[in-house]
């Protein structure tokens, strides 16, 4: 577990310092993480990196190096850091689970905490969140191209840095794929580690059928042989097949082969016109060179052959989308017990925010299980699910529905009470599960590719009044 807490702007800790000087450090506020725009043109996202934010937040301290640090910056005085030295989050961070569908608005995590603690945490948790939010969307996006087909993250070596491929490669996991070629990944968090060889095993070799005898002498039980080095259909594929059949001989069952560049439809159509002449029916095709959700579309309209597809490139470096670019906002302050809204008005309607202590609500159809829509409430109120519930667009309000038979979950779940870790997160397979069981509830309109169907995420009447009457206040 590293200590993180050095990793945030400058300007959270002069605001913490001024906090301090103003006399405002045990003001209790209320913040927001949220987007407000979804990636890759897709209709959600899929929350991850809550992992990473508990850790963040319990090992949360300034070491006597931090504080000689900040202290030649020459900023700040010997009170203020003579307070980070016994600096801890003692609040209070509701957030919804990883592998969660969520969309743009609705708060994914919330915190209340004393505003120095609040402020402090803001860098740090969009970093983690942000990342891997975007890559488990990416991944999902993938996996959902390959209508079942396995899906293996291998983007370590094109990731934009260390961090980048391990936790990248943890959301690809959380967002479908089923191993990655990342051993560290897989050490850390029970991953699944899947690896061949490299074509230079194939140029190590006096010849290509050379090197596939000798892999397939030290892996029987796991042989899969890259057949791309020299000619795929005239070379690699048959002294493949060569190979195999001296593998069922003594017993074993060859895994399969992989393609690593070319036409990867046609090749793939070729080579299992190869195999199953040979008698291999139960080999698989690999395929890898740059894929992506689009391609791996496209392939599949073209009839291509191939079982797992290897992303890398496109996946790991969010393609498409550079940042999620989730944000963290005041939405409301405490007092004696009292909440008081609190709301950021701008010129780009899209930055106007929510304002108070709210929490998201999701509406599901209990005759088909399918989520209808998300409703963004006030913490304080209750749905009655044994009583109609209108519900509104917040836009253009004309907009209604009215359900009848119908269940509600709530999203956001505690995290932290008190400044004490209350939520234990799953492993990662588990999460996996749950992404998918969560992507199964939404229909197949808002999950494609092309021009997906916008989900509602709505505002209750008691909030949309609310902001509409702080609006209104700030126009006069």
């Amino acid at each position: 577990m590293r200590n993180l807490t050095m990793l945030t702007d400058l300007y959270q800790l002069t605001m913490m310092y001024g906090y301090l000087k103003c006399g405002m450090s045990d003001k209790i506020s209320v913040f927001d993480m949220f987007y407000r725009k979804n990636a890759y043109e897709s209709a959600y996202a899929i929350a991850a990196g809550l992992e990473q934010v508990i850790d963040f937040i319990n090992n949360l301290h300034f070491s006597d190096e931090d504080i000689a640090y900040l202290r030649s910056l020459g900023l700040f005085d010997e009170d203020f850091l003579s307070m980070l030295k016994s600096f801890r989050f003692t609040g209070e961070l509701y957030a919804v689970k990883e592998g969660t569908v969520v969309f743009p608005y609705e708060p994914i995590v919330r915190v209340k905490a004393p505003i120095m603690e609040a402020q402090l945490i803001e860098t740090a948790m969009l970093n983690l969140i942000n990342h891997q939010t975007l890559i488990a969307t990416k991944a999902s996006r993938v996996c959902y191209a390959a209508e079942g087909s396995g899906v293996l993250e291998f983007g370590l070596r094109r990731a934009q840095g260390p961090d980048a491929g391990i936790y990248g490669a943890r959301a690809a996991i959380i967002g479908g794929c089923v191993s990655t070629s990342n051993v560290l990944t897989g050490e850390l968090f029970g991953i699944p580690a899947k690896g061949t060889h490299a074509h230079s095993w194939v140029m190590s070799f006096p010849s290509e059928l050379d090197a596939f005898r000798a892999y397939a002498e030290i892996f029987p039980d796991t042989c899969l042989l890259l057949v791309d080095t020299y000619d795929t259909l005239k070379s690699g594929v048959p002294n493949a097949i060569k190979v195999f059949e001296e593998l069922r001989a003594k017993g074993y069952q060859p895994l399969g082969i992989r393609l690593d560049s070319g036409d990867l439809a046609y090749l793939s159509k070729k080579a299992r016109e190869m195999l199953d002449k040979a008698g291999f029916h139960d080999v698989k095709i690999f395929a890898s060179s740059d894929i992506d959700e689009w391609l791996i579309r496209d392939m599949k309209l073209q009839g291509a052959k191939i079982d797992v597809w290897g992303v890398g490139t496109k996946l790991i470096t969010g393609d498409g989308c550079p940042a999620l670019g989730g944000v963290y906002k005041l939405a409301a302050e405490i007092e004696n017990g009292v909440i008081i809204p609190k709301i950021k008005v701008s010129d780009n309607v899209e930055k106007i925010t929510n304002p108070g202590y709210k929490k998201v609500s999701r509406l599901y159809d209990n005759a088909t299980g399918k989520a209808i829509a998300d409703l963004i409430m006030l913490d304080e109120e209750v749905i009655d699910e044994s009583q109609p519930l209108v519900i509104f667009h917040p836009v253009d309000t004309w907009k209604r529905m009215r359900l009848t038979d119908y269940h509600v979950k709530e999203l956001l779940i505690p995290v932290f009470v008190d400044g004490k870790q209350v939520y234990e997160s799953p492993n990662i397979m588990d999460i996996q599960r749950y992404a998918k069981e969560e992507l199964d509830t939404f229909w197949d309109e808002t999950k494609r590719l092309i021009n997906p169907q916008e989900y509602k995420v709505d505002l209750s009447y008691k909030l949309y009044d609310l902001k509409r009457s702080m609006l209104e206040q700030w126009a006069n």
